[in-house]
């Protein structure tokens, strides 16, 4: 039984990686490029400008966290557009009626997302050589908290993907919700300069977590304790992963 298991999981993440690779002209390129151009204003332009951020050129500051966001930003999207692809398409029925649970179905579909956003964010790193040194303070903690991250945010585009009703659905949690999350999320800017009460505000944000944790990976600083961002993100997959089997085992959005 469980290898019948393992082959339909290795099936449906095989198809998930085989469909951003096929294009990777338009899925990979397109944000090492959008993060190029990030490096260039905001590192070289205007990090000059502005320069150290917590004893560190700024350059060096957001580059953490600008691979972070593209971790975020990727999973997401292979997410949403592929399981919303298979709505559309009316496969998705036909894999719910096979003989095989849905939390192989949605480790599939997040192994798509986590494969594209660890592979993003490696391509994005590489690109950051340009503009800045290449220091790893805890390689454990980087690859722990990018890998948490992408699964996380893959999470979240399924649960896009399953209440998504047409196109446009599939981009606007991204435009209207995870994008504001993202810039105020620590990325350009340590919450430290904030005065106290944005300061706690920021606090909300779950996304300021991932970025710190993964900044501590690289740099060795974080404005959130270790410990805390780690917890917050494990706390948020739980949340999602059975929001997910929930939705998938009550056939919201596919059994209409």
């Amino acid at each position: 039984m469980w290898i019948k298991y393992w082959i339909a999981y290795r099936t449906i993440a095989r198809k998930e990686i085989l469909r951003f690779a096929r294009i990777w002209v338009q899925t990979i390129i397109p944000p090492v490029i959008m993060v190029g151009l990030y490096f260039i204003i905001f590192g070289n332009l205007i990090g000059e400008k502005i320069g150290d951020m917590d004893g560190m050129a700024y350059v060096d500051f957001i580059m953490p966290g600008l691979v972070m966001m593209s971790i975020i930003t990727n999973s997401y999207a292979n997410v949403v557009s592929s399981f919303y692809g298979a709505k559309y398409s009316h496969y998705i029925e036909e894999m719910q009626i096979a003989p095989i649970p849905n939390i192989v179905i949605l480790l599939g579909y997040i192994t798509g997302g986590v494969v594209r956003g660890i592979i993003v964010g490696i391509a994005v790193t590489l690109v950051s050589l340009i503009f800045t040194d290449f220091t790893v303070y805890s390689p454990v903690v980087v690859l722990v908290v990018a890998i948490l991250t992408a699964f996380l945010f893959s999470l979240a585009g399924l649960i896009n993907g399953i209440f998504a009703n047409s196109f446009d659905d599939v981009t606007i949690i991204p435009t209207f919700v995870l994008t504001p999350l993202t810039y105020l999320g620590g990325i350009f800017y340590s919450i430290r300069l904030l005065p106290e009460f944005w300061q706690q505000v920021s606090l909300s944000n779950p996304i300021l977590y991932m970025v710190n944790s993964f900044r501590y990976g690289f740099r060795g600083i974080s404005d959130i304790e270790l410990g805390t961002a780690i917890a917050v993100i494990l706390f948020f997959i739980l949340v999602l992963f059975s929001i997910c089997m929930a939705l998938l085992n009550r056939g919201t959005g596919i059994r209409q």
